[in-house]
């Protein structure tokens, strides 16, 4: 039962956060746009699939299908953009992940102003402790007399911001009697599609779909479409279903030092005094917002 237990919410970290290392690997071979049209166009093509031959293709009406869309296009879309500017700018994965990390403390403290749930004095506090623990670190990263490279330390602050929207029209979604939830493979569908149909232009235009068809670039291309498009995102719906939001939102703040970790031995990235600093900071953010959260759960 217990190796039941772990078993998923281990798979969800490892699949998840190897999507930073894979997009590594990958953008050697061709641009940021590009990655992402080739990605989601076969994803799409996939799932379009799937649900043709289970009979369960469908196009909801708007008022259903546009919100998901727009939920796909921040989450996959903008998130993973920022995500691949900044690993192509030279920025560590490890330290991507680690500002990204702050996605969901954001979220618990935003959800008070959009959503009308209350947002707790931890739940400030530990944003704010984490916040200047992702500070830390990448100022001592920043070269200052470059503001080409400084700059990219910035980026992935976009993704931030806009999984922690997507979060939060989700969770409206959630909340508002209205709107009708898909199941899993629909929603992932409509997401996938409409974060494809928003590359097509930019890689055709800006890349010209310039791209090394080479084994270790189609490898990667297969890993990013299956076990971490699909399968960290089945793993994250299951878990969903088995526990509160709040305490699956823990999980992702394993991202920064599995990432580092898994940086390390495939990149041989190395690790700042700074970084492990930056890192022991966020994560007491990260007990401020849990200590609350867990704290809410049991009253619940």
């Amino acid at each position: 039962m217990l190796r039941s237990r772990l078993l998923l919410p281990l798979t969800f970290i490892l699949l998840w956060n190897s999507g930073f290392i894979g997009a590594e690997f990958g953008l050697p071979y061709t641009g940021p746009f590009t990655l992402m049209f080739w990605r989601y166009g076969i994803l799409t093509l996939i799932l379009f699939l799937y649900l043709l031959i289970t009979n369960r293709l469908c196009f909801p009406e708007w008022r259903i299908t546009i919100p998901n869309m727009l939920v796909g296009l921040l989450a996959h879309g903008v998130w993973l953009t920022g995500v691949l500017f900044s690993l192509n700018l030279g920025v560590p994965a490890g330290i991507v992940a680690l500002i990204t990390a702050l996605q969901p403390m954001a979220t618990g403290a935003f959800s008070g102003l959009t959503t009308g749930e209350q947002t707790s004095r931890h739940q400030w506090t530990g944003l704010t402790i984490a916040f200047a623990g992702v500070a830390l670190t990448i100022l001592a990263r920043m070269d200052f007399s470059d503001l080409g490279t400084s700059g990219a330390y910035l980026i992935p602050f976009v993704s931030v911001a806009a999984m922690t929207s997507a979060n939060l029209i989700e969770r409206e979604m959630e909340i508002a009697e209205h709107w009708r939830l898909l199941p899993m493979d629909q929603t992932l569908f409509l997401q996938s599609l409409a974060t494809f149909m928003v590359f097509i232009l930019p890689a055709v235009f800006f890349e010209d779909l310039k791209t090394q068809w080479k084994p270790p670039f189609i490898l990667t291309l297969m890993w990013l479409i299956v076990p971490v498009s699909i399968g960290a995102y089945a793993s994250m719906w299951k878990l969903l279903e088995r526990m509160e939001a709040n305490r699956f939102a823990a999980f992702f703040y394993f991202s920064p030092p599995v990432t580092m970790l898994m940086a390390w031995v495939a990149f041989g990235d190395t690790l700042l005094l700074t970084d492990l600093g930056g890192l022991t900071i966020v994560f007491t953010g990260v007990i401020f917002t849990q200590k609350h959260s867990f704290k809410r759960a049991g009253k619940d």
